[in-house]
């Protein structure tokens, strides 16, 4: 039997002035980069139980956990919050459009089983390994993807800026000025600066009608039983309505799927990390699926990894997951303060659009640093037809009229958004157009060649046994 090697399943190098181990600047400052990050997700993570009828309270303790769930499963690796996902608002719009308290529980049960699907998706990534599956996902596939996904957000992020511009403006002002030419601490915590300096603009203003906080208890649960799925089971239980919120949600799962992959390319091309070998995306796809069955059956939103926090990762270069943690503690802790969840209910609209228009424009901004880094050859025909593709058909069908493509099966109406549209089009498209790129592998193939080992048709997820 021959000997083996093992080959590091990390990026092939640190990332320039990048901070992997956040605890060498002590326990302060960590915590400050943690504030940091709730920050960053609250106004999308606060939006969809807003739009919903769902719990505020609930919302924030599940992606509390939910991210401690995700962490504890993807090994500590990967630098991820996970929040409220607005794929599925659609679906909560078609059982309960009027967020009746009733029927938001069959919503949940329906996303519960939408998690399902991840289950099995992870199960594939798990028996046939990253690599082979990650052929589908070459850089000229992510990269565009990636780019959709924050060009997409940023219609929320201007129409949110709308709403008061110059407070608006103040929060990018902060933002670049801090990031820009700030020095020590404050150049590395532009987000939590940008999000309070604009606020208390805000206020002053006259803009924010504290009253609901006023009103507000100091403590209080964050959930009750009646917003549960398992309060649905009963005298008054509705199966036809339980199987058709079955029915219309779970296919949604296969676009937030799509999704996760696309962020955690972002987040291994940010971090310069291959997340997606190790610790694999069976690993973060069980997380993310989980999270969301643990949200939905306790009435809160489905979770998914946060775009907004992959542009703090990008704009802070603090790439240690403890920082995440820290920041799920804290939306764990002030889930049990309804005050401080009105304080941030409060939160004037135009001071979450200036905070994520640089955010979102940093997750596009990581798409192009993909295409550029791995050098995808737009000479070749078959690489600008897909990344054409990719762009016109998510942001087309994103700010069309109807917003999604729409079909019925078998009498279920079913609605595949912009990016869901697009990026399964760039992967089949990648899979028959001849002269198929090489899959991205954050790295991996750097360090191999480094260290002078080949490098394996096939992975495993975990150490990379090679043959010598």
């Amino acid at each position: 039997m021959s000997d083996t090697k093992t080959v590091p399943t990390m990026g092939a190098a640190d990332a320039p002035d990048a901070v992997y181990d956040a605890r060498k600047l002590g326990a302060p400052k960590m915590t400050v980069f943690g504030i940091q990050h709730m920050f960053a997700m609250f106004g999308a993570t606060i939006l969809v139980p807003t739009l919903t009828g769902l719990s505020v309270s609930a919302t924030l303790l599940f992606a509390g956990l939910g991210t401690l769930l995700f962490h504890f499963l993807s090994k500590g690796k990967v630098p991820a919050f996970l929040g409220s996902s607005f794929a599925f608002i659609a679906g909560y719009a078609a059982i309960a459009p009027n967020g009746e308290a009733h029927l938001l529980p069959y919503a949940c049960l329906g996303v519960a089983c939408a998690g399902l699907l991840y289950l099995v998706i992870s199960a594939l990534f798990k028996v046939f390994g990253p690599r082979r599956i990650m052929r589908f996902f070459p850089p000229v596939v992510t990269g565009p993807i990636v780019i959709c996904i924050g060009l997409i957000l940023a219609s929320s992020a201007i129409a949110n800026c709308e709403t008061n511009w110059p407070v608006a403006l103040v929060a990018i002002a902060i933002i670049v000025i801090s990031n820009i030419w700030g020095r020590g601490m404050i150049r590395i915590i532009p987000i939590l600066l940008g999000v309070i300096g604009s606020y208390v603009v805000a206020a002053v203003a006259g803009l924010v009608d504290f009253t609901p906080v006023a009103e507000a208890s100091w403590v209080g649960l964050p959930v009750l039983w009646d917003n549960t799925v398992f309060a649905l089971f009963g005298p008054q239980f509705d199966a036809g309505l339980a199987i058709t919120a079955i029915i219309t949600i779970m296919p949604l799962a296969f676009a937030t799927i799509i999704e996760h992959i696309g962020d955690m390319s972002a987040i291994s091309s940010t971090c310069n990390r291959n997340f997606i070998a190790e610790p694999g995306l069976h690993r973060t796809l069980l997380g993310d699926g989980l999270a969301t069955m643990l949200a939905s059956l306790f009435g809160a939103p489905a979770n998914t990894t946060y775009g907004e926090n992959t542009g703090v990762l990008a704009l802070t270069r603090v790439f240690d997951p403890r920082v995440v943690r820290i920041a799920a503690c804290f939306a764990i802790l002030f889930s049990f303060c309804p005050k401080f969840a009105a304080v941030i209910s409060c939160m004037p609209a135009c001071v979450i659009g200036g905070v994520s228009l640089v955010l979102y424009g940093m997750i596009s901004a990581v798409g192009i640093r993909n295409l550029v880094e791995n050098h995808v050859d737009f000479m070749a025909s078959r690489n600008v037809l897909i990344t054409a593709l990719i762009l016109v058909l998510s942001l087309g069908i994103a700010y069309s009229a109807a917003g999604a493509i729409t079909f019925e099966v078998g009498g279920v109406t079913v609605a595949l958004s912009g990016l869901a549209v697009g990026s399964i089009v760039g992967i089949v498209l990648n899979i028959v157009l001849p002269g198929k790129e090489e899959a991205w592998d954050g790295g991996l193939a750097a360090q191999a060649e480094a260290d002078d080992v080949p490098l394996p048709l096939e992975a495993e997820v975990t150490n990379l046994p090679i043959a010598d």
